[in-house]
C-alpha cells in the first residue's frame, strides 16, 4: 500500500502476551489520530502455561491460542486491512518450541508472528499508554508501567521540557508477571503468606534490576496499563461488570488500590470466582498481578521520595497500551511508506 494520497489506513494488530490475545482493527489517520473499525476483542488463553518451568509451549496452551486466532481470522476476513501485525511477548521469547507456535500461527493468518525485545514491547506500550495524556494535564516526566502475565515494563519518558514528555528516555522489561508469579510462587488456595514474601523478595529483586536502567526516582505520574492493572481499578471502583471506558483515565489512590490488592491476594479462587468484573481467565493470577503492582508502587514512591522529595500516592489507570502502539506505529508507518 504505497498511495500517499490516502489520509487514512486501516490496520490490524494483535498482541499475544503470555495470558491473553488481543485483536483491534483501526482507521489510523495521517494526523496521528485512530478510529476503531471493530470493537477490540480479547481472548484469555494462557499461552505461558508452564513456560516459566518447562521453557516449551505445552500442547493445550498452543491449541487455545490456534482457536483463538481462527476466530481473528474470521474477524478479518468481514473487515479487511491493509496491513496486519502480530506481536507476541514475553513467554514466546522463552519457549523452546517457539517455531511451532510461529509455523501455526502463520497457516491460519497468512502472517508470522513478531518475537520483540522486552524493550521494543516497553516502547510501544508507552506510545499506545502516553497517546491521550497531555490532555489530561498530568505531570512528566510520565512511567508508564505494563504489567503482563509474563513480563513487566517498566517505560520512562521525558520531563516535557529538555525532552517531549510522550518520548521514551529509558526503559527495562523485568521478567516477572501475574502468570509467572502465581506459578513460581502462590502455589496455595488461598497463598500462604511465606509464599506471598517469597513472591515479594523474587519482585524486589526484578524492581532493582529496572531501577538501575530507568530513573524512577524522577516519576512524577504513574500510568498503569494492562488487564492486571485495569481490573483492580474496576474492583477499587465498585464495578459490577468490566467497563474499559470507566476505568481508562482513572485516578486511583494507594489507599485504595492496596485495599483492593491485598484483599484479592488473600482471597480464595472460589470467592474471586464469584466477581464478574474479573475475566474468568485471571481469576487465579490475579492475585500475582495485584503483588506485583503494590511493590511497583511502593517502590516507586520511595524512589521519588528520595529524588526530589514528592509524595506520590496515587496512579493513572490507562487502557490503551501495547495493542493500541502497535496499531498506531504500524498504521504511521504504512502511510509514510
Amino acid at each position: 500500500m504505497n498511495d500517499k494520497t490516502k489520509d487514512f489506513v486501516t490496520v490490524a494488530g494483535i498482541d499475544c502476551g503470555t495470558n491473553s490475545i488481543r485483536l483491534k482493527v483501526s482507521k489510523v489517520f495521517a494526523d496521528g489520530s485512530v478510529e476503531d473499525v471493530v470493537p477490540r476483542m480479547l481472548e484469555v488463553i494462557r499461552l505461558g502455561q508452564d513456560v516459566d518451568k518447562t521453557h516449551r509451549f505445552a500442547d493445550d496452551a498452543l491449541q487455545r491460542a490456534y482457536a483463538a486466532a481462527r476466530r481473528f481470522a474470521e474477524v478479518l476476513k468481514e473487515h479487511p486491512a491493509d496491513g496486519l501485525r502480530f506481536v507476541a511477548t514475553s513467554a514466546t521469547r522463552d519457549a523452546q518450541n517457539r517455531k511451532e507456535f510461529e509455523d501455526g500461527i502463520e497457516s491460519i493468518l497468512g502472517v508470522r508472528p513478531e518475537v520483540i525485545p522486552g524493550t521494543e514491547e516497553a516502547a510501544l506500550s508507552f506510545l499506545g499508554a502516553t497517546g491521550s495524556v497531555p490532555r489530561r494535564g498530568l505531570e512528566a516526566p510520565y512511567l508508564v508501567v505494563d504489567l503482563g502475565g509474563g513480563s513487566t515494563e517498566m517505560v520512562m519518558g521525558g520531563d516535557g521540557k529538555s525532552a517531549p514528555a510522550t518520548s521514551v528516555q529509558s526503559a527495562f522489561s523485568m521478567n516477572i508477571g501475574s502468570v509467572r508469579m502465581t506459578e513460581r510462587h502462590l502455589r496455595h488456595d488461598p497463598p500462604t503468606q511465606d509464599e506471598i514474601n517469597q513472591a515479594s523478595e523474587d519482585i524486589d529483586r526484578h524492581i532493582d534490576e529496572a531501577f538501575a536502567h530507568v530513573p524512577a526516582g524522577k516519576t512524577r505520574t504513574i500510568i498503569g496499563v494492562s488487564g492486571s492493572v485495569t481490573t483492580m481499578t474496576a474492583l477499587v471502583l465498585g464495578l459490577k461488570e468490566y467497563d474499559h471506558r470507566a476505568v481508562d483515565g482513572v485516578r486511583v489512590s494507594y489507599k485504595d488500590i492496596f485495599k483492593v490488592d491485598n484483599r484479592f491476594l488473600n482471597m480464595p479462587r472460589a470467592e474471586r470466582a464469584t466477581y464478574k468484573t474479573i475475566h474468568p481467565g485471571r481469576i487465579d493470577v490475579v492475585g500475582g498481578g495485584a503483588l506485583i503492582w503494590n511493590r511497583v508502587l511502593t517502590r516507586v514512591a520511595q524512589a521519588a521520595k528520595l529524588d526530589h522529595g514528592q509524595v506520590i500516592d496515587s496512579f493513572v489507570s490507562s487502557d490503551h497500551g501495547l495493542l493500541d502502539g502497535i496499531v498506531l506505529d504500524y498504521g504511521t508507518r504504512l502511510l509514510n511508506d
